[in-house]
């Protein structure tokens, strides 16, 4: 094994680098001066370049062969197996980026935020356009160095979600919109029926985070190994297994987005946490996909967070805390409010029903993008049109559109799908953690919530990237990745909501 105890040491060094360039990234994000960027965006770009290099070195190759020849035989299902398995793949894939290119893409992306940043408060596009360009040229270069087979958009996706194609996402969103589109025409005609003014009220933002702390650290959230702060863009961030961080962003008008942005980024931070302690300093120590890790957050944040049996615990404990806002009102009222189906423009605010729609839209475009049939100065009236074809409304402005998200800023492009492929798998380790524990239910009406975070730790948080996300979903649940059961779930809440 010593062979192998060299290519964990060499691997502890090379991820303790990349976390150090992840607090700098977060401070960017969280702290940073504005006049700061540029020195940012090159300390970024030289630790991606170090930590890159000592990646992709031919020492790093040989350690990773010795090992594995050393560990033949060893069960598939041991960390052992797993890191080989996993630091292979991510060595081949690794070695195709020219360390150049990674520290020109570290740069740019923190030199881009702050285009963004002041692009999006001004509501000027035109600003951000030529960053975007630039952010879509580079993606587009990875893509050639990374290599693909169909299309290049299948290079970038793998990123986020390692294995999946471009056409099997196209197939599953066409699946989904078979169901979906006329599930939302249905609700459409009744929106009459649910009012969610009640929210849209002045809410003091102390007692917003301080309610909003109370709900995630029943959750399991552990101010111990973790912190809350504000950001433009909520997000959440792990530099080690005991410091994951999240943010979240306050309205004084509208209790939703800290409350239940909260919720979600810290859906996040509890599959972080819940990494097995062993894997530390490892490849293995995070989550294995984007799609994954947002099942985490969408289903903390609507499955419990926007059910009827968490309420019925908290809701009295909110009222008390805005009593003149919510005092006289029922939690029935509350609770439809909460669930309100209303098409918007904001992708990170909508509800569960129409928020695949807007990942579909985002889906589309940057495959667009990419490919070459859509231009960057087209990009705001393209958006604007599909928003208006998928959801019946047109923003008002940039800011509320096309520059809502920080996604495109931050060179993750090929993320958006992996939205949309969360909310599916959400449900599907739902609807199993139910049939394994039937009394998880009763127990969130308490506001106990140790049962389902220790079934979700168990079956999905410890193992980290041991295994591949659709390995990982059919392990847990059976099968692959589908709709059916997400369509089920939202007739079923939404079509006892909405009377259909």
């Amino acid at each position: 094994m010593e062979t192998y105890r060299q290519l964990r040491e060499r691997l502890a060094e090379i991820n303790d680098i990349n976390r150090a360039a992840g607090l700098l990234n977060w401070d960017l994000q969280v702290n940073m001066p504005p006049a700061g960027a540029e020195a940012r965006a090159h300390a970024l770009g030289t630790l991606s370049k170090i930590a890159h290099e000592l990646h992709i070195a031919d020492e790093t190759g040989r350690l990773i062969a010795a090992a594995a020849a050393e560990l033949d035989g060893a069960s598939y299902d041991s960390d052992e197996a797993a890191l080989i398995r996993v630091t292979q793949r991510d060595y081949e894939q690794a070695r195709r980026l020219p360390p150049e290119f990674v520290a020109e893409l570290s740069r740019e992306s923190a030199r881009a935020h702050e285009v963004w940043v002041k692009a999006r408060a001004e509501n000027k596009f035109a600003a951000f356009a030529p960053t975007l360009e630039k952010m879509f040229e580079l993606a587009r270069r990875a893509a050639e160095y990374l290599g693909y087979t169909d299309h290049p958009y299948d290079a970038l996706l793998d990123q986020f979600e390692p294995g999946m194609k471009t056409a099997q996402v196209r197939a599953i969103f066409d699946e989904l919109k078979q169901e979906l589109v006329p599930l939302v025409r249905a609700i459409s005609a009744r929106l009459d029926r649910v009012d969610d003014a009640v929210l849209h009220q002045e809410f003091d933002e102390d007692k917003q985070r301080d309610f909003s702390y109370e709900v995630i650290q029943a959750f399991g959230y552990d101010f111990k190994r973790g912190r809350v702060d504000r950001a433009v863009h909520p997000f959440a961030q792990n530099f080690s297994i005991n410091d994951v961080r999240i943010t979240t962003r306050y309205d004084r008008t509208f209790l939703n987005p800290a409350l239940f942005g909260t919720m979600h980024e810290t859906g996040h931070a509890l599959y972080e946490l819940g990494v097995d302690p062993a894997l530390e300093r490892t490849p293995l120590a995070s989550g294995t996909s984007l799609g994954v890790h947002e099942s985490q957050s969408r289903l903390w944040e609507n499955i419990v967070g926007r059910s009827r049996a968490m309420w019925t615990c908290f809701y009295p404990r909110l009222q008390a805390v805005f009593p003149a806002q919510l005092g006289g009102v029922g939690l029935d009222t509350f609770y439809r409010a909460i669930n309100t189906v209303q098409p918007s423009f904001i992708r990170v605010e909508a509800d569960e029903v129409t928020y695949s729609l807007h990942i579909m839209l985002r889906f589309e475009i940057e495959q667009e993008l990419i490919g070459g049939t859509l231009k960057v100065a087209d990009l705001p009236d393209v958006w604007n049109a599909r928003m208006k074809a998928y959801l019946g409304v047109v923003p008002p402005t940039d800011t509320l559109g096309v520059l809502q998200d920080v996604h495109w800023s931050s060179a993750l492009i090929g993320y958006f799908a992996t939205y949309a492929l969360g909310n599916l798998i959400s449900v599907q380790l739902w609807e199993k953690a139910l049939a394994d524990a039937p009394d998880i239910p009763p127990q969130i009406e308490r506001g106990e919530f140790g049962g389902l975070r220790e079934w979700l730790r168990a079956n999905v948080h410890r193992h980290g990237r041991k295994y591949m996300p659709d390995e990982l979903v059919r392990r847990v649940t059976g099968e692959g990745i589908q709709s059916r059961s997400y369509m089920r779930y939202l007739k079923t809440k939404y079509g006892e909501i909405y009377g259909l």
